[in-house]
């Protein structure tokens, strides 16, 4: 395993959701972002009003320019015979 010494660094999000928002939709909603938008929860807070933060987060993947080496002869996808 190479050590980069990189930090993992994430963009985190909070999402305020009324009280009238039923649990199922609350499900959905968390589950979309996760499949489609590559988050993960954080934390739920549940309020005695009903009312609920979601803290969600996802990884922040940083490209080194300085070393990525493009190839225009390679074409948009991999080269199956080359």
């Amino acid at each position: 395993m190479v050590d980069l010494g990189r930090a993992v660094t994430y963009e985190t999000a909070r999402v305020r959701l009324s009280r009238e928002m039923p649990r199922g939709a609350v499900r959905k909603l968390l589950t979309d972002h996760a499949e489609y938008g590559g988050w993960e929860l954080l934390r739920l807070r549940r309020y005695r009003d009903g009312t609920r933060d979601v803290w969600i987060r996802r990884k922040v993947i940083k490209v080194d320019t300085r070393s990525a080496t493009l190839n225009p002869a390679s074409g948009p996808g991999p080269q199956l015979f080359g």
